[in-house]
């Protein structure tokens, strides 16, 4: 199972775990997440995510999602990356998260990839169209 870390600003990784949870019903396993504060140094926090990576890593590798590109999380999670067992996506978001989680059993090329649909596919404008599909579904 790919587990997979949430590097972030401040309680967002924390509340994408929480509402993950609410529509999964329950906590997902091997998820964890790494606040970024104004006040983090980022190589004073490095280890902290090496030590998450390292205890989410059953063997099939980790996700780690980051809001922002260019942003200090995500200098953090790139110092992270290994190709194929340690692989990134910018933009976190909730569908981005639940694809990953729906498809974990999957090897870690596939999760990225459907994470990163999902992310995509999430960004819907809500116009009428869209509004009245939902509703139908």
């Amino acid at each position: 199972m790919v587990g997979v870390l949430i590097v972030a600003h401040g309680a967002l990784g924390e509340a994408l775990i929480h509402g993950t949870s609410h529509v999964l019903g329950k906590r997902p396993l091997q998820v964890q997440q790494l606040g970024v504060t104004v006040h983090d140094d980022p190589d004073a926090i490095l280890p902290q995510a090496q030590e998450l990576v390292r205890q989410l890593d059953s063997g099939d590798g980790v996700l780690v999602l980051t809001d922002i590109l260019g942003g200090t999380p995500s200098n953090i999670a790139t110092r992270l990356l290994k190709p194929g067992k340690v692989e990134g996506l910018s933009g976190a978001s909730l569908p981005m998260l639940i694809r990953a989680l729906t498809y974990r059993d999957e090897p870690l090329a596939a999760v990225v990839e459907k994470a990163r649909s999902g992310g995509r596919d999430g960004v819907v404008h809500l116009n009428s169209d869209a509004c009245n599909a939902a509703n139908r579904s």
